[in-house]
């Protein structure tokens, strides 16, 4: 059946989000029977998310949906900046994170399986959205926050996200520290979450580093300017130890104590951190962004 007509291609794209060639061939090949059409669509977006498993989705954004006492992050990946723009990309992520929250879902593979509306699951809507995309799309992390006490969420650029939860403290403060964890991405909270190991071997560096002459000081001395250098470095990969990029004259700890706040949870979530992204020219990476 080759006479399709205009509406009818143009019913299914609006229908089924695909691409106008798709949706004509679909309906060619199914005779213009607009819901086995449909169907076809759907078998041929799955059979593509098959073939593009192994390909490298290194973009893509971070998303957060939020209520009260509870807040999740999510990073869904595709292959090109191009994509992250893109509206059905922009609104299936949204969805992702509005069902990690309302599910509970704590891991990825427990959101994966999630209900998803308009798919039998989160999976399974990710695989339909690449009939519409021509790229992988991949449901990579989630981190989720529940507390009693207040929560802070920062996305800077759709790039990065950060959750923090305090108790005590404001909501103000607390988006405050999430910029701050954003922008410095401390290692640890506080300077007893840095281990001892980590510890021994900024002590040996130190040592090394000193000139004869100090090293002949008596112990306590030299012990002393150890630990003075040992210290700063602490404060320098500890959340609680850095100058607070709102008010960089104190510390993240003072303004905490200041308002009587105490860290409870910190998380962070940056696009693309430890995928191996394959550097392609410009041309390619247009050519791969139009495939179907």
């Amino acid at each position: 059946m080759s006479n399709i007509s205009a509406q009818l291609v143009k019913e299914l794209r609006e229908r089924s989000g695909a691409g106008m060639m798709e949706c004509k061939k679909a309906l060619v090949e199914n005779n213009g029977d607009i819901e086995v059409a449909i169907e076809w669509l759907r078998k041929n977006g799955l059979a593509k998310a098959d073939k593009k498993a192994d390909r490298v989705a290194a973009e893509g954004r971070i998303v957060t949906a939020q209520a009260a006492g509870k807040a999740v992050l999510v990073e869904v990946n595709c292959e090109t900046d191009f994509v992250t723009k893109n509206p059905d990309f922009v609104k299936f992520s949204d969805a992702v994170a509005t069902v990690a929250l309302e599910s509970g879902a704590a891991d990825i593979d427990a959101l994966k399986a999630a209900a998803f509306p308009g798919a039998s699951n989160v999976e399974e809507g990710a695989k339909a959205l690449i009939a519409t995309i021509g790229e992988k799309i991949e449901v990579r992390r989630i981190a989720r926050v529940e507390t009693d006490g207040v929560i802070g969420s920062y996305i800077h650029g759709g790039r990065i996200g950060v959750l923090v939860a305090l108790k005590g403290g404001s909501e103000e403060l607390a988006k405050g520290v999430a910029m701050h964890v954003a922008a410095m991405n401390p290692q640890y909270v506080k300077a007893e979450d840095v281990p001892a190991d980590f510890v021994q071997k900024e002590k040996d560096i130190a040592l090394s580093q000193m000139s004869d002459k100090d090293k002949a000081k008596p112990a306590e001395i030299l012990e002393k300017i150890i630990s003075g250098k040992i210290n700063k470095i602490v404060s320098e990969v500890t959340l609680l130890g850095q100058a607070y990029v709102l008010d960089t004259n104190v510390t993240v700890g003072d303004a905490l104590k200041k308002d009587g706040a105490e860290v409870v949870a910190v998380a962070r979530l940056a696009v693309g951190e430890g995928i191996e992204k394959v550097q392609e020219d410009y041309a390619a990476e247009v050519a791969k962004a139009m495939q179907v």
